[in-house]
């Protein structure tokens, strides 16, 4: 290994900021980003207020884990220092940390097909299929949206994700904040959710009655599919196999 890349791979929190650049990569990827908008972050410590997150106007497409910059949710100088985070980021990210701490991981993007369902009147998702039955009585429905989420704003958001089991929070005419416990718990959650909002939508259009999955098996399949072992590690483990074999700068 050159000295170069053993004293990158001395920097704190390796594993973590990897595992977030490549679910940054594949956000790109996948279409779930929004020019140089939206945030992911990872808290680092045990109370969660100190978080790794991506840097202010950078493309996802071009996160690397090394750049990955360290905030501090209980400084209130953040955003004078050198390298501040978006003040959006912070003032969402931010809040979630301090008040959530089941929120180890939060992803908050715009990415299409969530977002129509946020534009909707009703933005719930009914459980039509598979993948949208994961989220059933699994999210929350943002009613009251008050502008871009600087702190006031963040703070709001946050008090909607107190439930540990509420893990996506439709954001009403914003976006989406899908939360969780590890990079690849919160990535594949994500990507899930995005899959199951294109299914609903598509499923609308066609202009027909939907096919419901019942209450009881809906609440069975989303149970199911949460202890499903290591799904969601072997997702991402999968997608970084892609990035390496590719060459890919992520890891560095």
């Amino acid at each position: 290994m050159s000295l170069v890349k053993s004293t990158i791979k001395n920097i704190s929190y390796w594993k973590e900021r990897v595992d977030l650049a490549a679910a940054f990569r594949w956000a790109a990827r996948f279409d779930l980003h929004e020019g140089v908008a939206n945030h992911f972050s990872f808290s680092i410590n045990d109370d969660g207020t100190k978080f790794l997150m991506n840097p202010n106007q950078v493309h996802f497409s071009r996160v690397k884990a090394s750049e990955l910059i360290i905030v501090d949710a209980n400084d209130p100088d953040t955003l004078n220092l050198p390298g501040a985070p978006d003040p959006t980021a912070w003032g969402l990210h931010g809040a979630i940390h301090r008040n959530c701490l089941h929120a180890r991981c939060a992803m908050h993007v715009h990415s299409i097909y969530a977002t129509v369902i946020a534009s909707l009147k009703d933005s719930s998702l009914p459980p039509i299929d598979q993948n949208c039955a994961i989220f059933y009585n699994r999210y929350v429905i943002d009613e009251n949206y008050g502008g871009l989420a600087f702190e006031e704003e963040g703070e709001r958001c946050s008090k909607l994700l107190k439930d540990p089991q509420k893990k996506v929070l439709i954001m009403g005419n914003h976006g989406v904040m899908v939360t969780g416990n590890s990079v690849a718990d919160t990535f594949n959650r994500l990507y899930y959710f995005e899959r199951a909002a294109k299914t609903y939508i598509k499923a609308l259009q066609t202009g027909q009655p939907l096919r419901i999955i019942p209450d009881d098996v809906a609440e069975k399949t989303a149970s199911e599919i949460e202890n499903y072992a290591n799904q969601d590690d072997q997702h991402l483990e999968e997608l970084k196999k892609i990035l390496d074999y590719e060459g890919s700068d992520y890891a560095s």
